[in-house]
């Protein structure tokens, strides 16, 4: 794919499927994000969280998104061309994500079509999941992002 750094709404072509980079989570960071945002025990008391469903500490999703996030914005997202993403669809955690687990982004072009209301722009649809070490999908969305055409 073209570079960050000159990739533009014709750059994204359906069908088109690629993966990028890595990320980890310490259980330090998993719990400072839990107790900041998410302080459900699930993500917060390690006690509890043996005891109960996932037999362990699990990050939050919130959190999980944030790393994919992190991930979209380092490798696949257009540094000049990037305008906003009116939101996401399908937003799924199914598998929780656990302290040392390694996170890599699989991103598809869905759609790619032009504004109907704006000719210097396309609306961009992407499904992008987030896969762990053992390649089980721990997160999963439909994202859409607006993207300028090239000048």
């Amino acid at each position: 794919m073209t570079p960050l750094e000159d990739r533009w709404f014709a750059d994204y072509k359906p069908g088109a499927v690629y993966e990028y980079g890595h990320a980890t989570l310490t259980e330090d960071e998993l719990l400072d994000f839990a107790r900041k945002f998410d302080p459900q025990p699930m993500h917060t008391d390690p006690a509890y969280a043996a005891a109960g469903p996932f037999g362990g500490l699990i990050a939050s999703g919130w959190h999980t998104a944030g790393l994919m996030m992190r991930l979209l914005a380092d490798n696949y997202l257009s540094k000049v061309a990037s305008l906003a993403s009116p939101g996401v669809d399908e937003l799924r955690w199914p598998h929780p994500v656990r302290a040392g687990d390694v996170l890599r982004l699989r991103v598809e072009v869905v759609e790619a079509r032009e504004s109907r209301s704006k000719p210097d722009r396309g609306i961009v649809r992407t499904k992008a999941e987030l896969l762990n070490q053992d390649d089980v999908v721990v997160m999963s969305m439909l994202a859409v992002n607006m993207v300028a055409k090239r000048p």
